[in-house]
């Protein structure tokens, strides 16, 4: 790892004030992705802007029928938070599988959507409820916000500050997971609500992605017998020693089935 100048800003104006001035700024929220970047000297940033002595980024609440999650909110607190449990238990059952304790307790929401893993776990609850992601210049609806393969719509220096997740009447996430590093083999969230049926699917290809035709058919009849013949094709999907394309091509179907089963029997 390579020298940088670290900085912990208290105010968020300070952390956008510092990184501008930084000749090339990173902002820093849980580390899990880019201190190890940074020790292979995959990214040599010349300064670290630390978000977490930013009160305002971190906190939970609930106003009307959405749920406000602040970015530097760790997973492990979203996982637990009477407030989400009762909003959104979907969202902490996702957030309590991500990885394992260290990164729960370190990692956050905002850096998570914002690195945009192919294999994260909350891209599929922003995309699967269309979550609203707040921004330091503006907001952006959660079908616009992942671009692609570790893409988002974020600009150069842009700052996530929360995200706003609807509540919806049911929901429910499926995972397989790897069982080294916990991160999705293939996950699939399910929702349905004012915005009708989503289905959106982490893991099984480059980006986080709602699988609409099926949408339709859930909409039509919400089944599990109605996943049925509803797939990734393979040569869409991921292939690597984790999976072959075929496996998460099958898993896609397996883990929906799952999710709607789940929502239909009440064990959401």
């Amino acid at each position: 790892m390579q020298d940088f100048s670290y900085q912990r800003p208290a105010a968020l104006t300070a952390a956008i004030e510092a990184f501008e001035q930084a000749e090339d700024g990173r902002f820093l929220a849980g580390g899990q992705t880019l201190l190890p970047v940074m020790k292979h000297r995959l990214a040599t940033p010349s300064d670290l802007i630390d978000l977490a002595g930013i009160s305002d980024l971190e906190g939970i609440s609930i106003a009307g029928s959405a749920l406000s999650i602040g970015a530097m909110t760790t997973h492990a607190r979203v996982a637990s938070a009477a407030e989400v449990h009762d909003a959104i238990p979907a969202l902490a059952k996702l957030a309590g599988c991500i990885g394992d304790p260290h990164v729960r307790n370190r990692g956050t929401l905002g850096g998570s959507i914002a690195n945009n893993d192919p294999a994260a776990d909350y891209p599929a609850a922003v995309a699967g409820l269309n979550a609203t992601v707040y921004t330091d210049r503006r907001r952006i609806a959660g079908d616009d916000f992942f671009t692609g393969f570790f893409e988002t719509a974020l600009e150069e220096g842009e700052l996530i500050t929360r995200v706003e997740f609807p509540v919806a009447a049911a929901a429910c996430y499926q995972k397989f997971d790897d069982p080294a590093s916990g991160y999705a083999v293939v996950g699939v969230f399910v929702s349905r609500g004012s915005q009708g049926v989503r289905v959106a699917v982490t893991g099984a290809t480059p980006c986080v992605f709602r699988m609409r035709d099926l949408e339709a058919a859930l909409n039509r009849k919400f089944t599990p017998e109605t996943v049925s013949g509803f797939c990734v094709p393979e040569e869409e999907c991921n292939d690597d020693l984790h999976a072959t394309a075929a496996y998460r091509s099958h898993l896609v179907g397996v883990m929906a089935t799952r999710a709607v089963a789940a929502i239909t029997d009440g064990e959401m």
